[in-house]
């Protein structure tokens, strides 16, 4: 075995071997190196306390060179390419979070809508310290992950560090397939809203017919759109060029550069506005990451739309898959992106053009001395259904301040920009 293990590793250093004095050097220090790797494999083999599978043992060394470059490389194991490919088409199973590592613990991006994870209240910015009653200190990000994942319908105990919250959050999830619709529309009178909540394989096609469906439900009366990408973790570089396109005529949408010439690429859109120069707000917050901030940067920088919100994420690079036959894939950091203006926001994210923080609105208590049609005696009832789950009247709803507070500013500015625009015309 020893003797196979080191000529292994002689022929792969080998292969890479140059031919200039200098760069002989550095082949050197690479057989020392992989010699060094030969001669620990050989003595966890003999000497660990337990046997281990010499596949695994590799995998692991693997998963340790690619996790310690940067947060987002890692290899993935035959069932775990299979789990990205299925995510990608917009069904897996898990909690329904997008994380990340951050001083030892997991820090979640972004809770997908409708899944354990949204309904059990975790929020974007959480950190992870305790997965079943261990801690999740000392462990890798894919193994953290790995502990996330089970089989559908069993149960998962986290522990939440939060912002703001002394005490640790202590939250049970029931594992669940998660299916993913990634566009959800409606109106809100006047305005198109259209949120994305990942960007996989049918985000484009879905944001065209919905916007479609609203323009046709509006009577083609509408004054503006909003595109909501709060908590958007991101998804697949094509689609979020391809999301960023149906809004723009012309023009650059993001450009990748990497070490490798072919790494550098720039991608521009095509004439055809799906909304036909509508004006647009962008909604994003700290849990809007990489995709997300492709098409908030693109939007900006075109001045086709007014980023609102909080500042997002900050990823700014961009991961090639690499199947490696018989096995899983690399997941690689090959390149970084830039926004139409050449800006990077890796580390810094998209600082929106009118900064609105999330916010509870309240309505004023009345005065205690006040009297209402209701405090008199013998008075009419109201003789309209009531909702047996919220005590309302059917015909009453929550005010939008009330219901999404950064959407009522959205929504605010749009007519705002209508009304002005109506005045300017006559």
């Amino acid at each position: 075995m020893k003797a196979r293990i080191r000529f292994v590793l002689a022929v792969i250093a080998g292969l890479g071997l140059p031919a200039a004095a200098t760069a002989a050097a550095t082949g050197a220090d690479t057989v020392r190196a992989l010699k060094l790797f030969g001669d620990v494999f050989e003595k966890v083999k003999r000497d660990y306390v337990e046997d281990v599978d010499d596949e695994k043992l590799i995998e692991y060394a693997i998963q340790g060179m690619l996790s310690s470059l940067d947060p987002h490389s890692g290899y993935l194991d035959a069932d775990r390419y299979r789990e990205m490919q299925i995510q990608t088409r917009g069904e897996f199973g898990g909690l329904g979070i997008e994380v990340t590592m951050e001083n030892g613990l997991v820090k979640v991006v972004a809770p997908i809508d409708d899944t354990p994870a949204a309904r059990a209240g975790i929020r974007a910015g959480d950190l992870i310290s305790h997965i079943d009653g261990e801690p999740v200190m000392g462990l890798t990000l894919n193994e953290a992950v790995q502990k996330m994942r089970g089989p559908v319908g069993t149960k998962i105990k986290l522990r939440i560090l939060r912002r703001g919250v002394e005490k640790p959050i202590d939250v049970e999830l029931t594992r669940a397939v998660i299916r993913i619709s990634p566009v959800r529309a409606r109106l809100e009178g006047d305005v198109a809203y259209v949120r994305v909540t990942t960007f996989n394989e049918r985000a484009a096609d879905e944001l065209e017919e919905a916007v479609a469906r609203l323009r046709r439900e509006s009577g083609d009366e509408l004054v503006g759109l909003v595109l909501d990408l709060r908590n958007n973790p991101g998804g697949l570089l094509e689609q979020a060029i391809a999301v960023a396109d149906a809004f723009l005529e012309e023009g650059e949408i993001v450009s990748t550069r990497g070490r490798r010439p072919d790494s550098m690429q720039r991608f521009n859109a095509r004439p055809g506005d799906i909304t036909d120069g509508l004006p647009m707000v962008v909604l994003i917050n700290g849990g809007s990451a990489s995709a997300s901030e492709i098409v908030a940067g693109a939007l900006q920088d075109h001045r086709r739309a007014v980023v609102m919100g909080t500042r997002s994420f900050g990823k700014g690079s961009v991961q090639t898959i690499i199947p490696i036959p018989g096995h899983g894939a690399l997941r690689l950091t090959t390149a970084r992106y830039y926004t139409p203006s050449g800006r990077s926001i890796q580390a810094l994210g998209i600082e929106p053009d009118i900064v609105v923080h999330q916010a509870e609105v309240k309505p004023l208590l009345e005065e205690e001395t006040g009297r209402r049609e209701a405090d008199l005696r013998n008075r009419l009832e109201n003789d309209s259904p009531v909702d047996p789950e919220t005590g309302r009247r059917v015909e009453e709803e929550e005010p939008l301040d009330v219901r999404d507070y950064q959407l009522a500013r959205a929504v605010d500015l749009l007519r705002g920009l209508a009304l002005m625009e109506a005045r300017g015309g006559g």
